[in-house]
């Protein structure tokens, strides 16, 4: 029965949230069960791309991703794949009207990886967040609203800030992987083998400054998605918070992180504004 293969295939999509993101999965849990299955399937979705193009360095990587790519078209025509993250990703995708603009966007910017490693100007720069970001945002921000476009359009620009802050806070945990092990450089302008203090903080101002904008569109979204919601942007500003106050000669040689059980006290402080509906 398809049905079984079906919910193996939902299966698969949490495990893989699960496994790759504690952050992630944690937040995601925080969501009402209707709609936390769909984050999950998106989730797995972005990162088998992700993964393609990051990790899989002894292998043909542009030949995986245009097979991944290839797949997933016939997943979304036939509304079914073999691939059970694909599957269980069509599945959200047709439920909820996700455009294909989206995730087609999404799929140019993580090709991009494969080859480019700088990106020299702001809209260069601009076009890579937004497909590698703020469309995930957008995917999210379908399922959050339930397909309802009057809500979407609302909150679209808040969901896109919420995923530029995302993304660039990724960037700068990730700076010493992503120039010592991957040869890239996200920030233009920005020479990432003498980031300097000023240049930090510019960052730090333009990402905090995508927070206040994301903030304002979590306070407006319906009451299944904002804990979880919120749950993300708690964490994310406290590992900002934290890149904040690390020199900048620190950030370039390990992986700044929040430590489990400080998201763990994280979640209580964001249940009792929740509670208290200080969002």
């Amino acid at each position: 029965m398809k049905a079984i293969f079906d919910i193996v295939s939902r299966s698969c999509s949490r495990t893989v949230t699960n496994s790759y993101s504690t952050s992630f999965s944690l937040a995601t849990k925080m969501l009402a069960p209707t709609i936390r299955q769909d984050i999950y399937n998106i989730y797995g979705f972005v990162r088998f791309a992700d993964e393609i193009v990051d990790s899989f360095h002894d292998y043909n990587k542009e030949e995986l991703f245009n097979d991944f790519e290839t797949d997933l078209n016939k997943a979304l025509a036939a509304k079914i794949s073999l691939n059970p993250i694909l599957n269980s990703f069509q599945e959200t995708v047709h439920k909820f009207g996700i455009e294909k603009e989206l995730y087609t966007a999404f799929m140019d910017s993580m090709r991009l990886d494969l080859h480019k490693s700088a990106y020299l100007t702001i809209d260069e720069y601009k076009q890579y967040i937004y497909g590698s970001a703020d469309v995930v945002g957008l995917m999210c921000l379908k399922v959050f609203v339930k397909g309802d476009q009057k809500k979407y359009e609302a909150l679209k620009e808040s969901a896109m800030s919420l995923g530029s802050a995302f993304q660039k806070v990724n960037f700068l945990r990730d700076l010493k992987a992503d120039y010592d092990d991957l040869s890239r450089s996200y920030f233009p302008n920005v020479d990432l083998s003498q980031l300097d203090e000023l240049n930090k903080k510019r960052i730090i101002e333009e990402i905090e400054e995508d927070f206040s904008k994301g903030l304002r569109g979590i306070a407006n979204l319906p009451v299944e998605a904002k804990f979880g919601v919120y749950t993300a942007y708690v964490y994310y500003r406290k590992l900002l918070h934290k890149l904040k106050r690390i020199p900048s000669l620190e950030i370039k040689k390990r992986r700044i992180r929040v430590p489990n059980y400080t998201k763990a006290g994280l979640l209580a402080k964001s249940y009792i504004s929740y509670r208290l509906n200080l969002i």
